[in-house]
């Protein structure tokens, strides 16, 4: 198992949350964050981030 998430870096651009299917990503401060409570790790915001932020993190 594994989830996504938004490493330091990110330019607050928001094209991560305009992919989102289920509405995960959203605006805290001046950044984007993931709700992993949400997020389906469906990877379809990595593509689209410009600065390559998003990264996958294995869990336990």
């Amino acid at each position: 198992m594994g989830t996504h998430y938004i490493d330091e870096g990110c330019i607050n651009c928001g094209a991560c949350a305009a992919v989102c299917p289920v509405n995960a990503i959203s605006e805290q401060g001046e950044v984007h964050v993931i709700d992993k409570e949400i997020c389906t790790d469906c990877g379809e915001c990595d593509p689209v981030c410009p600065v390559e932020v998003i990264h996958w993190e294995t869990t336990a």
